[in-house]
């Protein structure tokens, strides 16, 4: 079992950058490959971006590269999303999740554990 935690959301202007976070308890953190999803009202949950488990290695959903950065700490269990350049659309609830597996990694199918999620608001 893995025990997954959000932080850090709230309401940021459109422009401004916030980031969130992601307390992880549990089975061994460092083993897991992680991801953040996002999900807006009426919409379907969409990737953000993925980490493998040593940080080597990261992907980023279109709409979001180059202007989220996704991070970890396995020294402290956290993993992490930095957002800048906001804009309006990026507004949803944000989660992070774990995963052993090794590929897919930026299908929701492929993650077995998830956290409540984080309230995002960019307002334009």
């Amino acid at each position: 079992q893995v025990q997954l935690v959000e932080s850090g959301g709230g309401l940021v202007q459109a422009g401004g950058s916030l980031r969130v976070s992601c307390a992880a308890s549990g089975r061994t953190f460092s083993r897991e490959n992680m991801g953040w999803f996002r999900q807006a009202p009426g919409k379907e949950r969409e990737f953000v971006a993925a980490i493998t488990w040593s940080g080597g290695w990261t992907y980023y959903g279109t709409s979001v590269k180059g202007r989220f950065t996704i991070s970890r700490d396995n020294a402290k269990n956290t993993l992490y999303l930095q957002m800048n350049s906001l804009k309006s659309e990026d507004t949803a609830v944000y989660y992070c999740a774990a995963t052993h597996q090794a590929s897919e990694l930026g299908y929701a199918r492929s993650y077995d554990y998830w956290g409540q999620g984080t309230q995002v608001t960019v307002s334009s």
